[in-house]
């Protein structure tokens, strides 16, 4: 795998460290060893954000598969914004207690007190959602897993190359990443699908984008906090 794997698997990491990190606090919340309330756990989610923005900027020159000039096929970009409101429609719309995996308490800023943190908060959660997910999540899925799935030599695997089983095993474990299991499998195969289509990890990135961000401000209009 050598070193260009591993430049695109440790942001991955680091944020799905957090979640580790998150539910042994809370755990140690409830066995009572640790005095912490709910409005300070969400401060992690900010320093998440930064941490692997951080570490994504400092292998930024590693990440040749990115290419701006990918969002001139305005076919290509159209489709993918469409995409993108589609994941939304369908995501919100398979919310169904049986494909969860347990019970999501979500992140809700407004049990924060002060607006100031508050509006940072929020900040911070379309930023990183918007942002900085969709580039992490997309250069570790769609650049990474598709094809190292299909050999361990992964760059040798041109982007965009269609094998059926690294569509299904990815599509499988990017749903298992988030609670709503089934959404996650759904939203999965549609970036994979836009990858195969486009050869573009970047339509990819703005595809997950346009989902994430609507997804907040949807969150942030309906208080359906479980999906965030």
């Amino acid at each position: 795998m050598g070193k260009a794997g591993w430049f695109r698997i440790i942001p991955f990491a680091v944020f799905m460290a957090f979640i580790g990190v998150q539910q042994l606090l809370e755990w140690s919340v409830v066995k009572g060893w640790l005095d912490l309330t709910a409005q300070q756990m969400l401060y992690l989610y900010p320093l998440k954000t930064v941490l692997v923005l951080a570490l994504i900027l400092f292998f930024w020159r590693q990440y040749n598969e990115l290419h701006l000039v990918d969002f001139k096929n305005l076919t290509h970009t159209v489709a993918s914004i469409l995409l993108g409101l589609l994941v939304f429609v369908l995501w919100v719309n398979m919310d169904w207690g049986i494909t969860a995996l347990g019970e999501s308490k979500g992140f809700d800023p407004f049990l924060v007190e002060n607006a100031a943190s508050r509006n940072l908060l929020i900040f911070f959660r379309l930023f990183g959602a918007a942002l900085v997910v969709p580039i992490m999540e997309e250069l570790f899925w769609r650049s990474f897993m598709l094809r190292y799935v299909i050999t361990a030599d992964f760059s040798s695997v041109r982007i965009g190359t269609f094998t059926l089983t690294s569509f299904l095993i990815c599509a499988v474990l990017f749903g298992l990443e988030h609670n709503l299991i089934l959404a996650g499998m759904m939203a999965g195969a549609a970036y994979s699908g836009l990858l195969y289509w486009t050869k573009s990890i970047y339509q990819c990135v703005l595809a997950h984008a346009v989902t994430n961000l609507v997804l907040g401000i949807y969150v942030l209009q309906t208080g359906f906090w479980h999906f965030w």
